[in-house]
């Protein structure tokens, strides 16, 4: 493997502070529907974290606003670089719809945002055939997305995101589009690319078992309003392989956040109350 890609980067390492962040949709003047209330929450530097909680709670919409990518109605959110306001180059974030140019080849995505950073074609092609072999794609560099399966079009994505190098690394249910099998394999590759680069990671999902598997903390949102209702620590090993899904600490623990998830979602179905 690239030592290059390899190396933690703990002295450009970057955590997200959330004070006091409240969104409404719908109106602009505060009467519409409120997405998000006064949202708390602190994620490490390093660290894999996942936002859990029942549809509709306001996950992908507080990923948004940590990524600049809608404004910020009411609080604050900061990096190592400060106060977001707008999309910055130290953050990045991965879509489940995969999100790639169909008409450019995997290896013209993944050094698409290098050359906008300016590097020139030379430099960007063998970074991103680093980043290529990186999540296993190495032989796919001329192919084009439609040539591709779901899976394999989610690791170009990946590939792509990494490639740029950012501090933070956003993910809206990367794997929700691909099947179960797909999906598995995603989630073992996902982690395995994390240890190696020990990116922040927030990483969106309603899946259990995904957050379980991934994250170093879990945090659980309530029903809409979206609010912080728990914040988890997952005691797992750092190093898991498919097998730690059959430990009882494992299933013990999904169980347990799996009844805190579904409180939020009868009271979701009750209407929030």
């Amino acid at each position: 493997m690239h030592g290059a890609i390899e190396r933690p980067r703990s002295d450009a390492a970057s955590g997200i502070e959330v004070q006091g962040v409240s969104h409404s949709y719908g109106s602009r003047h505060g009467a519409g529907v409120l997405a998000l209330d006064d949202i708390a929450l602190d994620i490490r530097p390093n660290e894999f974290h996942a936002l859990l909680g029942p549809s509709g709670c306001g996950k992908s919409t507080l990923l948004y606003l940590i990524g600049g990518f809608i404004p910020i109605q009411k609080g604050v959110i900061r990096t190592r670089s400060g106060p977001v306001t707008a999309p910055g180059p130290e953050r990045s974030i991965v879509f489940q719809n995969f999100a790639l140019f169909p008409w450019k080849t995997v290896l013209q995505n993944v050094a698409y945002g290098l050359r906008k950073q300016g590097m020139n074609a030379r430099q960007a092609e063998a970074r991103a055939r680093e980043f290529i072999a990186l999540v296993q794609l190495t032989g796919f560099e001329d192919a084009y997305p439609s040539q591709l399966s779901g899976g394999m079009q989610q690791r170009a994505a990946i590939a792509r995101t990494l490639a740029v190098d950012p501090e933070i690394l956003l993910m809206d249910e990367p794997f929700g589009a691909l099947d179960a099998q797909t999906r598995r394999v995603m989630q073992e590759e996902l982690r395995a690319i994390w240890q190696r680069s020990r990116k922040t990671v927030v990483f969106v999902t309603h899946d259990v078992h995904e957050a379980v598997f991934l994250a170093d903390r879990i945090s659980i949102m309530s029903a809409r309003p979206g609010r912080i209702q728990h914040v988890i620590d997952v005691d797992l090993p750092k190093d898991r392989g498919e097998e730690i899904l059959e430990k009882p600490e494992f299933l013990a623990l999904s169980e347990r956040i799996w009844r805190l998830v579904r409180e939020q979602a009868v009271s979701a179905s009750r209407g929030g109350h």
